[in-house]
């Protein structure tokens, strides 16, 4: 009888440079699951220092800092060349504390807490987060562990949200209705071959509060063209500026249709829509940048002609 063959697989399992710095994992934790602060509140939670091992380490940090990031369009570089040159992060707030001295850590899990008052100085106010295109609001958590030289020194960032304090007057609604005709058009090159149509609307507000959503209602009453669909795009329109003159840029931050296909005459259609979180705040008018929205109404026909209705937005936090 033949005798069953044995194999056998060793593997060397070579410990590399990575797997030995991912020995000891640095982690920030902030109380709030929603990581949301309001100035005058206090930002607090733990430092997570996980190791198989003891550490030894030179000393551990904590930096909290918030500052606005500007940047210039591609078309505005060479308009504004000193600017372009000159743009640095605005400082809205930094604080740094040292958490442990230099020393040792035990193995296993230690966890060290930490309190920063989100308190401004003088008459500076922090804005709200914002996540735009050429301009950035970002408040972050940064910790450090310096190591010996042998040791790679350890970081970990951490972003943590600012909602701007509620305005102290009320928010007085504002609304608008709006009827759109060839007529009404604007930068239109040859209105008389425009086909005929009449939409008839209005917004309920546009005075926003920036938790609630946009909403209102359009009818399409006549139109000679079939209709492919209807849009509605909310944009941000980014200002940065100094003493050479401004650079503004619009941009879309989303596009929700609300209508497809050749909708029925005299149906009315509802308007509604939320406004994205980090990616909006409350309007805002500073020395060095402007913060404002707008919604467009689009119109697309079946021949790709666009109608588009422009409305300036106010949001607000209350």
């Amino acid at each position: 009888m033949c005798a069953a063959s044995h194999v056998t697989f060793f593997f060397h399992r070579k410990r590399s440079k990575h797997t030995e710095e991912m020995g000891t994992v640095l982690d920030i934790k902030i109380k709030r699951a929603n990581k949301v602060y309001r100035e005058g509140e206090v930002l607090s939670g733990v430092v997570v220092v996980m190791s198989k091992d003891t550490v030894q380490h030179q000393g551990i940090t904590l930096t909290m800092e918030g500052s606005v990031n500007l940047q210039l369009s591609a078309k505005s570089v060479g308009v504004f060349e000193a600017f372009y040159n000159s743009v640095k992060p605005i400082q809205i707030i930094t604080s740094t504390i040292e958490m442990v001295k230099p020393g040792k850590l035990p193995n296993g899990k230690t966890e060290i807490p930490f309190e920063f008052p989100l308190v401004m100085k003088s008459n500076k106010v922090l804005y709200e987060t914002y996540h735009g295109v050429f301009v950035n609001i970002q408040y972050t958590l940064r910790c450090d562990m310096k190591r010996s030289l042998l040791a790679k020194d350890l970081t970990k960032t951490c972003e943590f949200i600012i909602h701007s304090q509620p305005q102290k007057t009320k928010l007085t609604p504002s609304p608008v209705d709006f009827t759109i005709t060839p007529e009404t058009l604007q930068n239109v090159k040859e209105r008389a071959s425009l086909p005929r149509f009449l939409i008839r609307g209005h917004l309920d507000s546009t005075n926003c509060l920036i938790t609630q959503p946009l909403t209102g209602e359009l009818i399409v009453e006549t139109s000679e063209v079939a209709i492919k669909s209807i849009e509605l795009q909310l944009v941000r329109v980014e200002t940065c500026g100094c003493a050479e003159g401004y650079a503004r840029d619009a941009t879309e931050i989303q596009n929700i249709q609300i209508a497809e296909g050749d909708v029925c005459r005299g149906l009315s259609i509802p308007i509604y829509m939320v406004f994205p979180r980090l990616f909006t705040c409350p309007t805002l008018e500073t020395t060095n940048f402007k913060i404002e929205f707008e919604v467009n109404i689009v119109v697309v026909l079946q021949d790709d002609h666009l109608i588009t209705e422009n409305f300036p937005l106010k949001l607000c936090r209350v």
